[in-house]
């Protein structure tokens, strides 16, 4: 069973960029998808549909901004949409989809490089989504959480994390508070399996042709619940794929983990 997750940075220009085909080409179980930068109404649902997958989407109040998705080959049992939070939930950052007993969430968390404000909010949703999946671990405790987290966690993660050390997103809290996360029991599949792998990045700045030089940095996940990370068979990253700034992101857990 494969699950991916991708920030495709708007998904009309993804699909533009040939998204569509190479998701067929893929093939995955689910994939979550976040910064749609769409409207529902205004996602042409019916290419996903076309090619096999159920949909459900949460989107932004805003229109051009933030939003995430969960497409998937089987249907959901039970989709919720948002955290609970209205000030999270007006920029559609969380959804839910859960299959028997396994859970995923795509989430699109916030980032802070655009100023103090900004910030500011980052920590503050960092402060609450801890405790939202503290809680929800207990109700569900096969639980994937994939999207993009806006956090390098170790130099490893990070082309050059001396130059970077006071930049939002490499932030000494933002990296302890995904530090104090994983305690929870939360695995970053990707690690699990390749805990040296360097120069390995999920987002690259358009400037300074840092994707052609790989000066990137690895700010997605796709985090996994003890029960969930016992049966990952392999994860790994698609950085020659270029529909958006960022590139899917991938692990293959055993098909049993969606059984009632």
């Amino acid at each position: 069973m494969q699950i991916i997750s991708y920030n495709v940075n708007g998904i009309r220009a993804a699909l533009k960029k040939g998204f569509a085909e190479w998701l067929q080409q893929q093939n995955p179980d689910i994939i979550c998808l976040q910064e749609t930068k769409a409207h529902i109404n205004d996602i042409p649902t019916e290419i996903f549909t076309d090619l096999g997958y159920h949909c459900h989407w949460h989107s932004a109040h805003k229109k051009g901004y933030s939003g995430v998705g969960i497409l998937s080959k089987q249907a959901p049992d039970q989709v919720t949409i948002g955290c609970g939070i209205p000030q999270y939930d007006h920029e559609g950052r969380v959804l839910r989809a859960d299959f028997g007993n396994l859970s995923v969430l795509s989430v699109y968390m916030p980032s802070g490089s655009s100023g103090e404000d900004r910030q500011n909010f980052k920590m503050q949703f960092l402060a609450d989504f801890r405790p939202f999946i503290e809680q929800l671990l207990q109700q569900r405790p096969q639980l994937i959480i994939a999207g993009d987290y806006n956090i390098a966690h170790q130099a490893i993660d990070i082309h050059d994390p001396i130059r970077n050390a006071n930049a939002s997103g490499f932030l000494p809290e933002e990296r302890e508070w995904l530090s104090d996360f994983l305690t929870l029991g939360i695995t970053d599949t990707f690690r699990h399996q390749y805990p040296q792998q360097k120069d390995h990045y999920s987002w690259w700045s358009f400037r300074a042709n840092a994707r052609q030089n790989n000066k990137g940095w690895r700010i997605d996940y796709i985090c996994a619940s003890l029960p969930i990370a016992q049966t990952i068979q392999d994860a790994g990253i698609y950085p020659h794929i270029q529909h958006s700034d960022h590139c899917p992101i991938w692990v293959d857990i055993a098909p049993i983990s969606v059984s009632s």
